[in-house]
């Protein structure tokens, strides 16, 4: 059985190492396409949003919670506040409805 998980982190390595690789050893050319520009140009962004919005709700065991503190996160960018002003929003409004909900 433990031969296994070798041949699996063998086969994810080289997957994670092809996919990587492949694009700097085929694509030698600069992309002038605007649509694939514009796609890959948002793709981090993405992808830093894909794995934070679940840590947002999760993390503090309550949904609802979490989903109220990210929309007070949300109001208060939209008016200006920057990124601590933000964290400090939602840090607080995290903890107020967690002592009223």
């Amino acid at each position: 059985m433990t031969h296994n998980v070798y041949v699996y982190i063998v086969i994810a390595g080289l997957v994670t190492y092809l996919i990587r690789i492949l694009p700097l050893t085929l694509i030698r050319k600069p992309i002038k396409n605007k649509f694939i520009r514009s796609f890959l140009h948002y793709v981090p962004y993405v992808t830093l949003s894909v794995m934070t919005f679940p840590a947002i709700l999760y993390a503090t065991g309550s949904p609802l919670i979490g989903g109220l503190a990210m929309a007070a996160g949300v109001v208060s960018a939209w008016f200006g506040a920057n990124s601590f002003v933000c964290a400090v929003v939602c840090s607080g409004s995290v903890f107020l409805l967690g002592l009223f909900l």
